[in-house]
Parts: C-alpha cells; sequence; structure tokens
C-alpha cells in the first residue's frame, strides 16, 4: 500500500482545528519515534525504518514501520508497511542487533483525526513537535499504486476545505528539520 499524504505549515491552526472537529472527534497522542539507518544504506536508497511509541489517552502502542523510496516527488509519498509490536525495548533490540542504529529520536505531539472524504478513510493529524516552530498538519489515505494521484487529489480538495492552500504545503521532512535545530552532533 501506499501512503498517499500531504503535509502543510498551518497558519491558522484554532481555524483549522474547528473544521476538523466540525467532521470527528480528536484523539490527543504524544509520538515517540526513533529512526534507524545503517551507514546511511537506507538514506540512499529513499528509505525509512522507525520505531514509534504511541501513547494515548488510553493506551500505549508501538509500531515497526518501513517506507520505501518515493513514488510520488511531488508529494513525497511512500510506499509503507507497519506492524504493532508488543514490547517495544525488544523491537529497538532486534533493529540494532541486525546493525541498524539510530539516526534521530523526536517527539511529536498528536491530534488524530479519523474520517471519510471524497469515499475515501483518510486520517488527519495536527502536528506540534516541540523543537520546531509552528504547527502542522498532515492528511494522508493509504492506496494501492495506480491510486496515487487520484488520492493525491481528493486531499488536496479536503485541505482546501479545512483552510489549507496549495501555497502552505511543505516537502520538508521532520527529521531534517529536527536535525537541522539541533547542535551540530546532537540526535
Amino acid at each position: 500500500m501506499i501512503e498517499a499524504e500531504l503535509k502543510a505549515v498551518v497558519h491558522a491552526p484554532g481555524e483549522v482545528l474547528r473544521r476538523l472537529d466540525e467532521r470527528a472527534t480528536g484523539v490527543p497522542e504524544v509520538y515517540r519515534d526513533t529512526y534507524y539507518d545503517a551507514d546511511g544504506v537506507l538514506e540512499d536508497r529513499d528509505a525509512e525504518l522507525r520505531i514509534r511509541t504511541v501513547h494515548g489517552p488510553d493506551d500505549t502502542r508501538t509500531v515497526l514501520t518501513y517506507k520505501g523510496a518515493r513514488v510520488d516527488e511531488a508529494s513525497g509519498s511512500k510506499p509503507e508497511a507497519e506492524v504493532g509490536v508488543d514490547d517495544a525495548e525488544a523491537a529497538h533490540a532486534i533493529v540494532r542487533g541486525l546493525g541498524y542504529r539510530p539516526t534521530i529520536a523526536f517527539e511529536k505531539r498528536c491530534r488524530n483525526y479519523r474520517f471519510t472524504a471524497r469515499g475515501r478513510e483518510m486520517l488527519a493529524t495536527l502536528v506540534r513537535v516541540p523543537e520546531l516552530d509552528g504547527t502542522f498538519l498532515e492528511l494522508e489515505t493509504l492506496v494501492d499504486d495506480d491510486q496515487v494521484h487520484a488520492a493525491l487529489t481528493d486531499i488536496r480538495a479536503v485541505l482546501a476545505e479545512l483552510g489549507v492552500e496549495d501555497a502552505d504545503l511543505t516537502r520538508e521532512l521532520y527529521t531534517d528539520a529536527v536535525r537541522a535545530s539541533r547542535p551540530v552532533g546532537v540526535r
């Protein structure tokens, strides 16, 4: 499956939050993400390996995610494989045992909204990263390879309904932005 996704800088967070609340109930969650690589092998392939622990209002869960190379340059959408793991520490130990090392770790404070729009199940995530200025909005849906462009068109339409313009879109990765915000040598 491809995670067709667009990310935007939000200039009016209160207004976007109000419009999202009209569509669905938001769930506050804190993500603790650790990205791994082995001497840049994944980065060279435009791939990502991540362990995310999600602290929600009712539970804590951990997922292991692999994202392959971009299938759409304009959006940065990638194929994604994800699996839940019962033991976060064991998952980190396995990944390290396979020769991968943490490249960066950071926290995202999120409010997630799941809803159907334009016939697609969508996930809208309002994001704050404590190390970065601003609020971001990610809007995504999972699709087959041949549906990426149609899905991105639908996502753009929903973003417009939420008050987000094409000029607000960004392809900057959180990993790059956080890395740039930290002193040299700090992961």
